[in-house]
């Protein structure tokens, strides 16, 4: 594995397919550092906004790659990759000796048949396999972890772009090795979300105040920093998307196709409890969302937890 952390130098051409949350955030941290983007979206209004922005919109993805140097795609799922870039003639379009960036979460299977069928159709191009960790603002922001994954001869076409995404860069052998990867830190975000919602419903039945179940965690060992930023979005009810409940979901399911309840089991049961969120609607909510379904049920005689009164600091004596 190799790492990279370097700021970008040079600023090729871009095309960026696919202006959701994440889509959106990248294009708009590219053209910050002075980048040339061409945006492309089936749904017109994110791509509107990032014309305010500078970028330029294309009307059909084989025009905004006709001139890129890098193409990133951030689709939704591996059957709309298909379906823009093979099906729909994209990688025809591709000009010679440009690079492919895959940055969406579409599994490892899907990821190598993509490679395997650019190798067969497109030799002169290269394929690389680089999911993201990380939400809108830190996309926003270039603070993602970058996965990446392709031949050795790509790292350099991409480099400024990673540079300008991402605040970390890993390099981990063969396109496909990076989305299997990401399958495991997604699963382990939702271990971590799900921890936060069922402690978040557990203290509220208890007569914890959010306040003393904050104060109890933040900066020790219990909780990340996502977790206790999510914690705090469940105490507020702000579930405004910086990564969708949805497509946590679909990620978990990417997991458990890839590995089965034999040895995931925990995943499987935050994958169905979520999969009923989403049925009820709330799958275009934030990942924080998770608090929702869990009623803590009527409240104990307790009084509850006051928060308490610090007379000492016992770190400094």
């Amino acid at each position: 594995m190799m790492e990279t952390t370097n700021q970008p130098s040079r600023r090729p051409a871009v095309a960026l397919l696919g202006t959701g949350t994440m889509g959106s955030g990248m294009a708009q941290r590219m053209l910050d550092l002075g980048f040339p983007v061409n945006v492309w979206n089936r749904n017109p209004g994110p791509v509107t906004a990032l014309t305010e922005h500078g970028a330029t919109a294309r009307e059909t993805p084989t025009d905004a790659v006709a001139a890129a140097e890098i193409v990133v795609t951030m689709l939704p799922n591996a059957d709309a990759v298909a379906d823009v870039m093979l099906r729909g003639g994209t990688l025809d379009a591709l000009r010679a000796n440009a690079t492919w960036a895959q940055m969406g979460t579409i599994g490892f299977e899907a990821t190598e048949r993509l490679a395997a069928e650019v190798a067969r159709r497109r030799p002169d191009v290269m394929f690389v396999d680089a999911p993201v960790s990380g939400s809108r603002e830190p996309a926003r922001n270039g603070r993602l972890l970058i996965l990446a994954s392709g031949p050795d001869r790509s790292h350099d076409s991409v480099d400024a772009v990673f540079a300008a995404l991402g605040q970390r860069t890993l390099w981990l052998g063969r396109a496909g090795t990076a989305s299997r990867l990401k399958l495991v830190l997604n699963a382990w975000l939702a271990f971590e979300i799900e921890a936060a919602a069922e402690a978040s419903a557990l203290a509220e039945r208890l007569g914890v105040p959010y306040a003393v179940l904050a104060d109890a965690v933040v900066g020790g060992p219990l909780a990340s920093a996502t977790a206790s930023a999510k914690l705090a979005k469940m105490e507020r009810g702000d579930y405004s998307a910086d990564f969708s409940l949805e497509w946590a979901l679909k990620d978990l399911d990417l997991a458990l196709a890839a590995s089965g309840a034999e040895t995931t089991p925990v995943v499987m049961a935050i994958a169905e409890r979520w999969r009923r969120l989403v049925a009820q609607g709330h799958g275009h909510f934030d990942i924080s969302a998770a608090r929702l379904g869990l009623d803590p049920g009527p409240q104990t005689n307790y009084p509850g937890i006051r928060p308490p009164i610090r007379m000492y600091d016992h770190t400094n004596g």
